[in-house]
């Protein structure tokens, strides 16, 4: 059996009608990810007051639980619904008079409601709570022997797990063992047999009785007993009474309150494995590795109830290591194929790009101002081969876009480095902005957008912006024999194109028809657009060659300039202030060659990439740190950066950050 479908509705920012949350589930492990106030917490609370949980803890609904809605007043009735599906044998017995039969499958709906009443202004506020079984509520009503085999284990975030494994009435670590089966099997304890006693054959009261009975033979415990009966209890009980005092291990009672009384008082520690000591006061991370494994242990070997385990943000207290080793671990214990154990449904939520990074995306459902979006094959725009890609390649730096307000997909390091300091330099600053940047290194553009792409059109599309940026890749016509990838213009790889693999604006012909021809690429490359999703494409060729077209040729050629010289200039072989000197004065002479042609003085630049080998990446981090002291000393301005930049970037990050409209941009930007 497991939670397949939920609804909620009037609670928190979960309306009614279109507002409503209808979210799909599947067994095994889901993970809900979203930014702050996004509705993961709700959801998980929903679920709680829904069918209650193990630990018995204290739920009680407020007012403020009652959504409110932009105009109207504020709700009265809170409306969760749970539906189960995979009944086993066993399971439908257990529900028979409660199970509702679609398509000749056995269904279990949960209906739960809080009304809220009010009889007056100031008055006290109650909640009349009604559980009824049945697709419309129009079921029997869940008795509180059903309810408790649909009790579900939750871990809240920030939660002390020493505390919860520690001693005491009513402890976690007692109901955990109280629940376990084999606790109580064994043999009973008589002290009038032989007093060879086999401990292993014992039940855990046994155990206990035959430690009682030794501690009470004890010369120190007996001596205390009897002083204590004979010159204390005895002077102060009434005539006629026998009462006496007897030191145990456990309380009177019967067996099954002397087993719960044995179980508070036991603790779970922890230790060192190669040699059995503790080692002391063990961190949050382990305490709550154990009380995960603790809980864990009881969902799967518990042969009856709901094995369902509710994590908030499971990270707590992890470093990052145990963070990946955890969902690995989660992972496994959700195999359907675990023979040992039952398989145990698991809803976590995180805000960790760590955890989420090792969730398959089929598994991951991306919350966003209170609606929910599945990312598993049948939502979205990805395919098969999508799936696997990503699968390999989606790693904890890209992960982020699971949390971000706005998500920038580049195609290298240096747009990944140099971008974000754009932005911020034009005002448009990416932190503040909530905007992810992902590099995926020249390979899977599409794949990555695509999951914010969904598949029914009719369904409210994802509010998160996310621009691609592609290069154009069409040089200028001087640039085959600036970059040296031609001998002269009669030579036959200048013009059989079958034979090239980069192209130039004369390729696509002339006048109307290059402009014609250069839309039909940008469109080709931009075919995947829609919803949320823009690409902006290169103005002209590249990303570096762009920037030195439109005003940053004297910036991008010293950047590169420094980026050659990168290693002399750490290891202190050559000074900063040389090498930006002579890259001036170097400029300076290319350009007059040029003669105010910006295509080759443009190509000139870009040529230290392509011919020299400068890194890109160590260019743009020394291009942001001259732009960023330009703008520092006032010698330009956010206005006059702005303009020297290609239009594209600007579009790009206007659009990202929300400064601009969707509808703003055509698809294909």
């Amino acid at each position: 059996m497991f939670l397949s479908e939920l609804t909620i509705k009037n609670f928190r920012m979960f309306g009614k009608g279109e507002n409503e949350l209808r979210l799909q589930l599947k067994p095994g492990l889901t993970a809900l990810v979203g930014e702050n106030d996004s509705g993961k917490s709700a959801i998980i609370d929903a679920i709680r007051y829904a069918l209650q949980t193990r630990d018995q803890g204290f739920i009680r609904i407020q007012p403020e639980d009652l959504h409110i809605p932009d105009i109207g007043p504020p709700a009265t009735e809170i409306m969760i619904r749970c539906k189960f599906e995979s009944l086993s044998l066993q399971e439908q017995r257990a529900f028979v008079e409660y199970l509702t039969y679609e398509q000749n499958a056995a269904a279990l709906y949960l209906n739960w409601t809080a009304q809220h009443n009010k009889i007056k202004s100031g008055s006290r506020h109650w909640f009349d709570i009604k559980v009824r079984s049945g697709k419309d509520a129009s079921g029997p009503t869940f008795e509180a022997g059903a309810r408790a085999l649909l009790w579900t284990t939750y871990l809240r975030p920030l939660r002390d797990a020493e505390k919860e494994m520690s001693p005491g009435r009513g402890s976690r670590l007692s109901q955990i063992l109280y629940r376990t089966e084999d606790i109580k099997h064994g043999e009973a304890f008589n002290p009038k047999a032989p007093t060879v006693v086999d401990p292993q054959k014992l039940s855990l009261i046994g155990i206990v009785d035959f430690s009682n009975h030794h501690i009470r033979s004890h010369k120190g415990i007996s001596s205390a007993q009897d002083r204590l009966n004979k010159d204390y209890m005895k002077p102060l009980t009434l005539h006629g009474d026998n009462l006496q005092g007897e030191v145990s291990v456990a309380g009177a009672g019967n067996e099954d309150v002397r087993l719960r009384q044995i179980l508070e008082k036991l603790d779970l520690g922890l230790r060192d494995g190669r040699d059995g000591k503790k080692k002391g006061r063990y961190g949050l991370g382990s305490n709550n590795i154990l009380f995960m494994a603790c809980e864990l242990l009881l969902l799967g070997g518990e042969p009856e109830g709901l094995p369902l385990l509710l994590i908030e943000e499971p990270e707590a207290h992890l470093h990052p290591q145990r963070q990946l080793r955890l969902m690995e671990f989660l992972g496994k214990e959700v195999d359907e194929g675990n023979k040992d154990r039952r398989p145990v449904q698991i809803l976590v939520t995180t805000h960790s790009p760590n955890l989420a990074s090792k969730i398959p995306l089929k598994n991951i459902i991306l919350i966003q101002k209170g609606r929910a979006y599945p990312l598993a094959e049948e939502f979205t725009r990805l395919g098969k081969d999508d799936y696997r890609f990503l699968e390999r390649f989606l790693d904890v730096t890209k992960a982020n876009l699971f949390f971000a307000r706005g998500v920038m997909v580049v195609e290298g390091d240096a747009e990944a480095i140099l971008i974000p300091t754009l932005a911020r330099l034009i005002g448009r600053d990416f932190t503040e902005h909530g905007v992810s940047i992902v590099n995926v290194g020249g390979t899977g553009l599409r794949r990555y957008s695509k999951i914010f792409q969904r598949k029914k059109k009719d369904e409210t599309p994802i509010d998160v912006r996310v621009a691609c940026l592609a290069d154009m890749d069409v040089m200028p016509d001087c640039a085959p024999e600036i970059l040296g990838l031609v001998e002269g213009t009669g030579d036959e790889k200048w013009e059989d194109k079958s034979k090239r693999k980069w192209r130039i604006k004369r390729d696509f012909g002339e006048g109307e028809k290059r402009e014609h021809e250069l839309n039909e690429r940008r469109k080709k490359l931009a075919k995947d657009d829609g919803q949320s999703v823009r690409t902006f494409i290169a103005d002209e060729w590249t990303f570096e060659y762009d920037l030195a077209l439109h005003g940053l040729a004297k910036d991008v050629f010293i950047a590169a300039s420094l980026a050659k010289n990168d290693t002399p200039l750490n290891e202190e072989r050559k000074k900063r202030k040389d090498v930006e000197t002579a890259a001036q004065d170097a400029f300076e002479k290319i350009k007059t060659e040029c003669n105010d042609d910006k295509e080759k003085l443009a190509t000139r630049v870009y040529s230290l990439f392509k011919k020299e080998r400068a890194s890109k990446a160590i260019a743009a981090q020394y291009l942001a740190e001259l732009l960023h002291k330009k703008i520092e000393d006032e010698k330009t301005s956010s206005d006059m950066l702005q303009k020297k930049l290609p239009p594209y970037i600007v579009h790009a990050i206007n659009y990202v950050t929300g400064e601009t409209k969707m509808s703003d941009f055509n698809i294909g930007g």
